[in-house]
């Protein structure tokens, strides 16, 4: 086991002995300091000690050349000081070692939302688009809430709307839960908690009144999509989502006790829709097509149409409602009801709503509701106050 003092000097001429695939020079002076020699002419110190439980381990320091050599025998002292108060340099690094990059974390994230999540393609856009671009490569531990706050700040700056901006920040904090729940070394920590939400503006929402919705199904019922009269009655008298009725079916549909069932809803949950007179009146007249559940299917495929744009988007000019959307007949349904009298409560429950909050959107359309009741309870009164 040669020894000598390890510097430039002894390092560049030691030789690894003959017959040996390589030969290890130990320092005179720091202890399990070490430079190993190989046939191949390769030269690397290392820091090997004992650990806590006796065995033999071996800490990388750099290749000769790397570093100078005040530098590595100063590391080579701070690695062995480390092993005599407890600690093991080479664990360490392994730990490090163990710690995936986000790209590996985001593989399997989008596995997991493909298990659960009808839209997780929109994920694995976001991912692949706006994630992994700038964060694929670093490890978790290296991920810093500043930076990424920084980032989110600059997407905004860039011009993405501010919806977009919150959904990369939501689908980016959902991969260090993740990462957290499944026990993925370097988890500890989510950049991304703490960093704020920023106020999000951008809702548009169009309500029609009695007039303009009679002139739409007007231009709905000189259309060429056969199917796009029915389509847009039933989204005024339900309220529900374009893509839930899309892909309606028939054994879902429960005529006798006037209700629809979407078995899967934007919130995870099935829910009952129900189903008023003129509601069963349209699915009626709907045509049937024999082997298919399909409610409203492209009579062409027999399947959920991929889009009604242009039947749309022909029908609401015709209309002169060129700035309708398909949406904004759901609003439509919400603003009928409230302004019919029904409670707010109760119109979440028909529209699917999570929580309240998605509702209270619609409470400015009930203030003539409210206006009527106040006036009924002064009418009551028979002016006693005066």
């Amino acid at each position: 086991m040669p020894k000598l003092k390890l510097d430039h000097a002894s390092a560049m001429s030691a030789v690894c002995l003959p017959g040996r695939k390589k030969t290890d020079y130990w320092d005179e002076h720091i202890r399990g300091f070490v430079l190993e020699v190989r046939s191949t002419g390769g030269r690397t110190f290392y820091l090997r000690y004992q650990d806590q439980h006796g065995r033999q381990r071996q800490h990388k320091i750099c290749a000769f050349g790397d570093l100078t050599m005040d530098k590595v025998r100063k590391e080579a002292q701070r690695l062995r000081s480390e092993v005599v108060l407890g600690g093991d340099p080479a664990a360490t690094k392994e730990d490090v070692k163990a710690v995936p990059t986000y790209a590996a974390l985001a593989q399997q994230h989008l596995d997991h939302a493909k298990t659960y999540q009808r839209s997780w393609d929109t994920t694995e856009a976001y991912l692949r688009r706006h994630i992994i671009p700038r964060w694929g490569k670093l490890r978790l531990t290296e991920i810093r809430q500043p930076d990424v706050a920084r980032w989110l700040a600059e997407k905004g700056d860039e011009g993405l709307a501010p919806a977009t901006v919150e959904k990369i920040r939501v689908i980016m904090g959902r991969s260090f839960e993740l990462a957290k729940r499944w026990g993925i070394p370097g988890s500890g920590d989510n950049p991304v908690r703490g960093i704020p939400r920023k106020p999000i503006s951008n809702a548009r929402e169009r309500f029609l009144n009695p007039a303009e919705a009679k002139r739409l199904m007007a231009a709905v019922e000189a259309s060429r999509n056969t199917q796009l009269p029915h389509i847009v009655a039933l989204l005024l008298l339900t309220g529900a989502r374009v893509s839930e009725l899309l892909h309606a079916e028939w054994r879902h549909i429960d005529i006798e006790r006037r209700a629809w069932l979407i078995p899967t809803s934007k919130t995870g949950k099935p829910r009952h829709v129900p189903l008023s007179q003129a509601a069963i009146d349209v699915l009626a007249a709907v045509p049937r097509f024999a082997g298919c559940p399909y409610v409203l299917p492209n009579p062409e495929t027999l399947k959920p149409f991929v889009s009604i744009k242009h039947g749309w988007q022909k029908a609401r000019d015709d209309a002169y409602l060129p700035e309708l959307r398909l949406h904004d007949l759901r609003h439509a349904a919400a603003s009928f009801m409230i302004n019919a009298g029904v409670d707010l409560f109760a119109v979440g429950r028909v529209l699917g709503h999570a929580d309240h909050k998605s509702t209270m959107r619609y409470s400015h359309l009930a203030n003539d509701t409210l206006l009527a009741a106040v006036e009924a309870g002064a009418k009551r009164m028979g002016g006693s106050t005066t």
